[in-house]
């Protein structure tokens, strides 16, 4: 069983699969419905791409966060998996509040790097910023300011921020920056994913050119398309908190565990030969893979523990308890 498994780690993975897929329009498992806007207006600076599915209590959150922003000049791409009915009401009043929204519902959908994907096979933007519909952006700059950098550092490919964690009342559990400049953010990119999704932004073409997300793993797309964005130039952490995370049990984080840990464990394989670190980050998914095994009773009232504990590990340093400076 163990040689199945490292046959399958160490395989040439296809990355252009999923995206080649969704550019001739063959989008699996999906189907298009619901108010779309955004058509007729002019090409964007930044598409903002946000996936939701059933969290509505916390979708008008996040995409009050992007109006919020001092950069305007952004489209709002919403792709919903599946039939939520308070979902596809809220979205329908957005679509007519704001044109630049535009909402994608999808009846019978896939995994996130295929709905990522759906959704930024439609974006127009020169640049892409990610948005989960469980977290917000804390401050009005926060476009404005990624925008500004990359447009003056055309070698690096993308940057992200630091984070507050919250749970699923807005309690603040922490709040952490990640490495700021792109060799120390190197230096654990196989331990841990060195940029919080929600943060991020990159070059739209460089994404476009390695095909966006990985369709073929079930969890943990994020961090592999940071590593190969990491292969084509530098990367930027702004010593910032730009935005609030929502830790919750009923978040995919902790939902996921098992298949996380799969795809960790391919993604170690995957980039070894790239990145520092293979044996210390082989030994900590291998912890990662025991501890998804136990009791769901015990990772439950552990998972937000030790999150938190993993996130201050590999962070930059720690901020304040809720700062947005």
């Amino acid at each position: 069983m163990a040689n199945v498994v490292i046959m399958g780690l160490v395989g040439t993975p296809n990355y252009l699969s999923g995206f080649k897929s969704i550019m001739t329009g063959a989008v699996s498992n999906s189907s298009d419905s619901g108010p779309v806007s955004g058509h007729d207006l002019p090409t964007p600076q930044v598409s903002v791409l946000m996936l939701t599915c059933n969290r509505p209590q916390f979708l008008d959150r996040a995409i009050q966060s992007v109006l919020n922003q001092s950069l305007q000049d952004w489209e709002l791409i919403v792709v919903q998996d599946g039939l939520n009915q308070q979902t596809a009401r809220a979205m329908t009043q957005w679509v007519e509040r704001d044109p630049r929204i535009r909402y994608f519902q999808r009846e019978r959908g896939g995994n996130i790097a295929n709905a990522c994907n759906y959704g930024l096979a439609r974006a127009r933007g020169q640049y892409v910023a990610i948005l989960d519909d469980d977290d917000y952006w804390a401050v009005a700059d926060k476009l404005r300011k990624q925008v500004e950098f990359l447009a003056t550092h055309p070698d690096y490919v993308g940057c992200g921020g630091g984070m507050t964690v919250i749970d699923e009342h807005e309690n603040v559990q922490m709040s952490y920056l990640k490495p700021e400049q792109d060799p120390e953010i190197r230096a654990n990119a196989l331990c841990a994913n060195p940029m919080t999704h929600s943060t991020t932004m990159f070059r739209r073409s460089l994404g476009e050119g390695i095909g966006y997300y990985d369709e073929s793993l079930a969890g943990y797309q994020d961090w592999d398309i940071w590593l190969r964005l990491g292969c084509l130039g530098k990367l930027y952490n702004f010593p910032q908190i730009f935005a609030r995370y929502t830790l919750w049990s009923g978040g995919g984080s902790f939902q996921r565990q098992r298949q996380n840990v799969l795809s960790a464990l391919k993604i170690v394989f995957r980039h070894r030969t790239s990145y520092r670190a293979f044996p210390r980050a082989l030994a900590l998914v291998l912890m990662h893979l025991a501890y998804a095994h136990l009791p769901a009773s015990v990772r439950k009232v552990s998972f937000s523990f030790l999150a938190r504990q993993k996130k201050a590990f590999f962070a930059g340093k720690q901020k304040g308890p809720d700062s947005a400076q």
